[in-house]
């Protein structure tokens, strides 16, 4: 049994460890602390200081190193302490890691595996609690992993540290199980053995015929939630969690839409310019003739998350926003509460 996703993704870079002496672990506190969040506790007590290397706390730097050591045969594990210092190494991600196999004629692959803190929920204020992973998706090259329980996380995990190309996993704080950290998740029974899930397949979590719940991380969670509580309204919610933006699993997501003709995009990243508007786009081009209403979204508004605790619960997608989004869509008055 696992509690949080954190265990679960340093299980699996501790399984590809034992098996590839290749593959290294560097970043910031990623021995003794096992990366702030543990996504990489007891790989050092493992491993030791030749494959699991703390790193000065300068992004452009340690992911410079991971460019380096993928061009020269190794399978490096990063670090990214919080997705919002994205800024300060976004050159050596978007320029190089992305681009250089590419670049090279093939001649370099770049087996990378980012492993990053997200979102926000307990007061980290605006530097440390955004989700940020439309910018990877919007840059060819990389691939965009976003699990929302421990048995995908280990999988998922597993998958990436195998593929030749850089892939950048969002581990949502409040799903770690990290202690000090609120966590919403549950313990979960993960095999111990090896295994893998492959990219582009979202998940049906739960099936429904009204409307369609399409979410990532956190908000799955809480659309699940969201789905239990209108069912008590006679509303049968289908909530799908997408697990990977690239690969993007259109083809489930289209599929649905199909049949409940109704779509709500739930998304703890902004609004603006984001993902949701990327989904909403695909799924009316190939569910136009189907859909019943507009498709709806439910996401941060163009604000920086802020510190104060109502403020941030404001902004930060609800169970009950997603409650009262569903019910708008359904067309079910705000009285049937």
């Amino acid at each position: 049994m696992l509690s949080g996703i954190a265990p679960a993704i340093s299980e699996a870079i501790d399984q590809e460890m034992a098996g590839n002496p290749n593959v290294v672990v560097l970043g910031e506190d990623v021995t003794y602390w096992g990366a702030v969040f543990g996504f990489t506790a007891g790989l050092f007590q493992k491993y030791g200081r030749e494959r699991v290397i703390d790193t000065p706390i300068t992004e452009q730097t340690f992911m410079g190193m991971a460019v380096g050591a993928a061009a020269t045969g190794l399978r490096p594990v990063v670090s990214l302490m919080f997705v919002d210092f994205l800024g300060t190494c976004f050159d050596q991600i978007y320029n190089h890691m992305a681009k250089n196999h590419y670049m090279s004629g093939g001649q370099f692959p770049m087996p990378v595996t980012i492993v990053t803190a997200v979102g926000g929920g307990y007061g980290d204020a605006g530097q440390h609690s955004e989700l940020l992973y439309g910018l990877f998706g919007n840059v060819p090259g990389i691939k965009v992993v976003v699990p929302a329980t421990a048995h995908d996380a280990k999988g998922l995990t597993a998958t990436a540290l195998a593929d030749p190309n850089p892939v950048v996993i969002f581990g949502h704080k409040l799903l770690t199980g990290h202690p000090g950290v609120p966590f919403e998740g549950e313990e979960e029974d993960v095999p111990k053995d090896p295994y893998t899930i492959p990219f582009g397949q979202a998940a049906v979590r739960r099936e429904g015929t009204d409307l369609t719940i399409i979410a990532t991380a956190l908000m799955v969670r809480r659309s699940l939630q969201a789905a239990a509580r209108l069912a008590e309204h006679g509303i049968s919610a289908e909530v799908i969690d997408v697990r990977t933006l690239v690969p993007l699993d259109i083809d489930t997501l289209v599929a649905s839409a199909r049949r409940t003709g109704r779509v709500l995009l739930v998304d703890e990243d902004y609004r603006s310019f984001g993902t949701t508007g990327e989904l909403a786009f695909r799924i009316q081009a190939g569910a136009f003739d189907r859909l019943r209403a507009p498709i709806h979204r439910v996401a941060v508004p163009d604000v920086p998350i802020p510190f104060a605790e109502p403020l941030e619960q404001a902004v930060i997608p609800s169970v009950t926003r997603i409650v009262d989004a569903a019910r708008a869509l359904t067309g079910v008055p705000a009285t049937a509460r």
